[in-house]
């Protein structure tokens, strides 16, 4: 049986980019939302082998450090041409630093190096796994993704992470030339058209009720 979050939640993450995201998607509802960074909670090692186990890794670490619901997502960029590569390794491509713009440059030399030169060989998809998790071990898990091609260069400076060179199918611009309304904005505001929002309006129906 589904269980509604009613009250305060940890989103269980250190990237300021999908705290962001998440405090968007999630106002609607009127739940208080406070990150794992700002509870100087630890980021527990990832080990699962796909985006869903990582997800449950990181909600349960803070459910169970704090004993309250939390809500952790795992995602990445799925590219075709390098054998599902980067994948659930798409922050640690990145580096310590954080350094997204040398990601992208390598994602784009490996596809120079395959000859991956032309749209229907530039194929890629973002995957959003949710995970909230209860301090009694309860789960509500959704997974959602959205197709698109890669470019280069990119373009745009919105969003995070590889939205630069990600333009998804159907649209001119890519996720780093839309605002956050465009990407992530769910109806009757936008289209929810991001892989995270398309997850979390399938984690909504089961756990949410607006405000």
């Amino acid at each position: 049986m589904h269980r509604r979050i009613t009250d305060r939640l940890v989103i269980a993450t250190h990237n300021p980019g999908k705290l962001a995201e998440m405090r968007e998607l999630l106002a609607p509802y009127g739940i208080e939302a406070v990150s794992a960074g700002e509870l100087g909670l630890g980021e527990p090692e990832e080990t699962g082998n796909d985006f869903r186990s990582n997800a449950a890794i990181k909600a349960i670490a803070a459910a169970r450090a704090t004993k309250l619901p939390s809500f952790a997502d795992d995602s990445g960029i799925v590219v075709e041409a390098l054998n599902g590569a980067p994948g659930i390794l798409s922050a640690r491509w990145a580096g310590p630093n954080k350094d997204f713009a040398a990601a992208m440059a390598q994602i784009e030399r490996l596809l120079q190096e395959r000859g991956a030169t032309t749209p229907d060989k530039r194929r890629a998809h973002f995957v959003s796994a949710l995970c909230v998790a209860w301090p009694d071990d309860h789960r509500e898990e959704v997974e959602a993704r959205v197709d698109g091609t890669l470019i280069w260069p990119p373009r745009g400076t919105a969003g995070f992470g590889y939205d630069p060179m990600f333009l998804p199918d159907g649209h001119t611009r890519t996720f780093g030339e839309m605002t956050s309304i465009e990407k992530h904005g769910l109806p009757p505001l936008g289209l929810g058209l991001s892989h995270r929002a398309r997850a979390f309006r399938k984690l909504a129906e089961i756990c949410l009720e607006p405000r």
